[in-house]
């Protein structure tokens, strides 16, 4: 063709010269005008169809592949094809200057390639985000280690074409580099294995809260990645983890209280020791009164009498036989003032009990479930039941142990 094309020059009466020439630069302005029509056609016929095909169609996924800009990227592989393939046939005879071009070309062409890869990867991930299985294992890791590979294998076609060498040949001494990569990587190789034990135990997941106090954690999981792992804390701050750090270190999920029945109340109120006595008649009438209890009393009193009466008691003495005191009908009225909350679950563990006393008092503690888990709620259905039992624990004849203040001292005076 470019002979063609030189010999009608020289018949129009161009210089030998000159002929090769102009031949040669009507070729390459061909060559440059068909690359702009081809990338014209691309854009505007070819992807704008593909464009409108994929925004009418009813499914969700392939809108991902616009959101990612997949097309819009491959559209850019036309222009420089036809550069690629034209060029030798405009430049015929310019060995050198065909060598650069193409090999300029292919560069392009392989950078073009890995971000429409890179595009696809990232459409993966936006499509796995519509699975429920999303929640429970992040496929982040694993996309940016295939980035990473994909990177890796573009820069060493990229060195191979700009050495002239084969990509064999580059791949060959890698070996000897093994130890500087390890180093350079260790974070992501770290990363990267912490991420599938993570994923096939399930142990964290996007959106668990985690608890991790060395790092100063104590919040949602926002984002997983190859090397780090994001937790936006109670107060807003976003605290970075290591990923491999909840491999190799404790941390607390909340996931199982998030996924259970209940959030656990678990807390004591400490009893002064010196106000635990038997109950008397007197107290018994009064606390006979107290519409949870009632029932308790009434029953507790025929079955001590009974079995006072059966083994012979004398009641000379409070200490003789088996008596009610004040502490057990608290422990008794708790019980059955938490089996009458409505915010309790009594499907999960339910407890009042005596801890070991110390000198900080007698400690009843309180270990049950609140049926609502969102913290502000959970909190205050907390903060209600304490407020009832320590503003009821004097009418029990019983004083809530409490470390002498200043106030206590002036009264003394």
């Amino acid at each position: 063709m470019m002979e063609l094309l030189h010999i009608w020059l020289l018949d129009h009466g161009l210089g030998e010269n000159l002929a090769f020439y102009v031949a040669h630069a009507i070729a390459v302005v061909a060559v440059l005008s068909l690359s702009l029509g081809a990338n014209f056609v691309a854009k505007r016929y070819i992807i704008s169809a593909l464009t409108y095909v994929i925004s009418r169609s009813k499914t969700s996924w392939d809108d991902a592949v616009l959101r990612q800009k997949v097309l819009s990227r491959m559209a850019h592989l036309a222009p420089a094809l036809v550069i690629y393939i034209l060029t030798p046939i405009a430049l015929e005879g310019q060995d050198s200057a065909i060598t650069l071009i193409r090999n300029t070309t292919q560069i392009y062409m392989i950078v073009i390639l890995m971000l429409v890869l890179d595009s696809l990867l990232n459409t993966v991930e936006d499509i796995y985000q519509n699975f429920d299985a999303a929640k429970e294992i992040s496929i982040k890791g694993f996309i940016q280690i295939l980035k990473m590979a994909l990177y890796f294998l573009a820069t060493i076609f990229v060195v191979s074409i700009l050495l002239n060498k084969t990509p064999v040949y580059l791949l060959s001494g890698v070996g000897a580099l093994t130890a500087v990569l390890m180093l350079v990587f260790r974070d992501a190789i770290l990363g990267f294995v912490a991420g599938i034990q993570l994923a096939a135990n399930k142990m964290v997941s996007n959106g668990d809260w985690i608890e991790m106090p060395k790092y100063g954690a104590d919040g949602d999981v926002l984002e997983m990645t190859l090397t780090t792992v994001k937790v936006q804390n109670w107060d807003k701050t976003v605290t970075t983890i290591p990923t491999y750090a909840l491999i190799s270190e404790s941390f607390k999920n909340w996931r199982g209280m998030q996924e259970a029945g209940g959030r656990r109340i678990k807390r004591a109120v400490n009893i002064d020791m010196s106000s635990i006595r038997f109950c008397d008649e007197d107290m018994l009438e009064r606390f006979e009164k107290i519409q949870y209890i009632s029932e308790y009393i009434e029953e507790k009193k025929h079955e001590l009498e009974a079995f006072n009466t059966a083994t012979r008691v004398d009641n000379a003495s409070l200490a003789n036989g088996r008596r009610m005191t004040n502490i057990g009908t608290f422990r008794a009225y708790v019980q059955a003032y938490l089996h009458n909350h409505p915010q309790i679950n009594e499907q999960m563990t339910f407890l009042i009990r005596q801890l070991k006393p110390t000198e900080n008092g007698l400690p009843i503690e309180v270990y049950v479930f609140s049926k609502d888990k969102v913290w502000a709620n959970y909190e205050a259905i907390q903060a209600d039941i304490f407020d009832h039992i320590l503003a009821v624990v004097p009418e029990f004849d019983l004083r809530v142990y409490q470390n002498p203040t200043g106030a206590d001292f002036r009264m003394l005076k």
